[in-house]
Parts: C-alpha cells; sequence; structure tokens
C-alpha cells in the first residue's frame, strides 16, 4: 500500500486546521529519523537483514490541558531488506498516543506517549503479501520552544510486534520532529487573588463612671453601701490600667470653714485609700482632694439639703478605644 494514500488525507486535515482559529489548542508536525528492527522470529528469524532504514511522517495534537494531549497521525517505518531472498517488508500505519508533559523550563519540555498503532505491512519477493493490526506503541522525547507556536523534538518512539504472515519483530524510531501550534503550548496563567483590604479599625467610645457616695453627719466611715456602689468604678481601674480616678470630698456647712475643709479632704483620702489597697491601684492615678463646704448641691438650709451636700464624688473619665 502505497505511503500517499495515509499522507494525503492527513495533509487536507492539517491544512484546515490552519484556517481555525489563531488561538486554539492544536498542533501540527512532521517528522523524520531513522527506524531499527529487533526481535525477529517465525520466517524471518534465521535471513540475512539490513535492520536499519529511515522513518517520518505527520501528526496533529489537541492539547486536553496544558500537560496531557492527544496525538494522531501517519507514520512511514522504513523497509527491512533480506539481502539473501532479494525480499523487503514496507511498514507504515496511524499512531494515536497520548501525549504526558513535563515543563521544565519555560522553553523545555519532557513528554512521554503511550497509546495504539494501527499497523499495514506489505512483503515483496520471497516474502510477498501484506497484514494488518493493532499493537502498542510509547515513547520519550524533550521539546524546546522557539516561540508560542514553533518548536521542534528529540523523540525515540518503540513499535511493539509488526507482523506479517508468521514473522514478527519489533520497530524502533529515533529522529526530529518540527511542530507549529496555534497558541497550545501558552500554559494557563493562574490568576492571584488580590489581598483583602486590612480592616479598618471600630473606635468604642467607653462613657465616664460617676458616682456621688453619701455620709453621716462629721463621718468618715464607708458604709457597705458605698462599697458596693465603688464596684464599678474599680473594675473600670482594673481593666484599664491608663484610666485616672478623680475623687473629691464635701461637707455641708456646719462648723468652721477648717474643720470641714478637712473633713472632706479626710472623706476623699477613706475612699481614694479603700481602692488603691482593695484593687491594687497605684496611687499615681488617683487624684484626691476636699472642697470642704465650697460646692454644695443642694441648701444648707434643711435637713435634707445638708445630707446631699455631706459627699464624696467619684469620677473616672470617658474614653475611646478600639472594638474588638
Amino acid at each position: 500500500m502505497s505511503k500517499m494514500n495515509y499522507i494525503l488525507p492527513l495533509a487536507l486535515l492539517i491544512s484546515g486546521v490552519v484556517n481555525a482559529a489563531t488561538e486554539n489548542p492544536w498542533y501540527a508536525g512532521a517528522r523524520v529519523g531513522g527506524t531499527s528492527y529487533s526481535g525477529l522470529s517465525g520466517d524471518i528469524s534465521s535471513s540475512d537483514v539490513d535492520k536499519e532504514d529511515w522513518g517520518g511522517g505527520a501528526f496533529l495534537g489537541y492539547n486536553i490541558v496544558p500537560w496531557f494531549a492527544v496525538e494522531g497521525g501517519y507514520t512511514y517505518l522504513g523497509e527491512m531488506d533480506f539481502k539473501a531472498d532479494d525480499a523487503s517488508i514496507e511498514q507504515q500505519g496511524i499512531d494515536l498516543v497520548g501525549k504526558f508533559t513535563w515543563n521544565v523550563t519555560n522553553s523545555i519540555d519532557l513528554f512521554a506517549k503511550a497509546g495504539g498503532f494501527y499497523y499495514f505491512t506489505d512483503g515483496s519477493g520471497a516474502i510477498s503479501g501484506s497484514d494488518d493490526g493493532i499493537i502498542g506503541t510509547a515513547g520519550v522525547g524533550a521539546e524546546y520552544f522557539f516561540n508560542k507556536n514553533l518548536s521542534a523534538r528529540l523523540e525515540y518512539q518503540y513499535y511493539n510486534d509488526l507482523e506479517l504472515k508468521d514473522a514478527s519483530w519489533d520497530t524502533h524510531f529515533y529522529g526530529i520532529s518540527l511542530v507549529y501550534g496555534w497558541g497550545a503550548p501558552v500554559p494557563v496563567a493562574v490568576v492571584e487573588p488580590e489581598p483583602e483590604p486590612a480592616p479598618v479599625p471600630v473606635m468604642v467610645q467607653v462613657e465616664p463612671i460617676t458616682v456621688a457616695l453619701p455620709f453621716a453627719f462629721d463621718s468618715d466611715t464607708l458604709s457597705q453601701q458605698d462599697i458596693d456602689q465603688l464596684q464599678p468604678i474599680a473594675q473600670r481601674l482594673v481593666n484599664f490600667p491608663e484610666t485616672e480616678l478623680f475623687v473629691i470630698g464635701h461637707t455641708d456647712s456646719r462648723g468652721a470653714e477648717a474643720y470641714n475643709q478637712n473633713l472632706s479632704e479626710e472623706r476623699a483620702a477613706v475612699v481614694a485609700g479603700y481602692l488603691a489597697t482593695h484593687f491594687g491601684i497605684e496611687q499615681s492615678r488617683i487624684q484626691a482632694q476636699g472642697r470642704g463646704e465650697l460646692e454644695p448641691v443642694a441648701t444648707n438650709d434643711t435637713e435634707d439639703g445638708r445630707g446631699q451636700n455631706r459627699r464624696v464624688e467619684v469620677f473616672t473619665p470617658g474614653f475611646e478605644m478600639e472594638g474588638q
């Protein structure tokens, strides 16, 4: 069977692909090289055989993913000449293989191929006749890319157990290929996700706390009720070590002004001392002072008004903090 019977349809197919879109996963190529024959058995095992010839072919491929493609094409594997018998066997066929690629650099790939080969063998002279069948084939090689469209391959491919009548043998092809791809070798770009913007801190307003502790006439003693009222302020001071505390003592107007001034200071000192001692608050964070009878909040003409004026005001200011 003539080699042209296979080459012409394949050439027409490749020509049609050339007219396809300029960016697609198809590629086509041609290869040429040497062939070698081994493992001769049957009628040709003892013959004087020329075990070397030339071979070549054309192929068409499709990249399914960047690392795997499917190739099909025509391969001519040369003639095995029998010198003493003036006979020969010509071999050729159609390849269909999967091609696995490992990208070594931006320009160099290593690959392996495996699949099937539908062969045709034609004998002449003393070994006349023809045969065909499907056998296994595999190969390895390296591919260099001149640019994204044009590349060259060095490759080896093994064809296992071709046959003609009772004879069988293996064929080895080694050669060079020239490949043209329509954008096929370009790897799929990996788009890195943009980093998320840093969260804008949310500022939380912490409100001030003010407590007014009432005192009995001429007394500087804290009651249990006073201690209970101080708990929120004490907790604020513990939780936020930068917080300051202001303690201001006051009295009513009965008695001498100097006496009342001293009493208001004692009342402020009692409150400040309780918070410092029981909650470990540093004295540097506490400002305690007395105002005597100078800042009444009610009239001193009634018992109820004087009771409101006998007091210690405990205050911690508000502030802003970053929310969680």
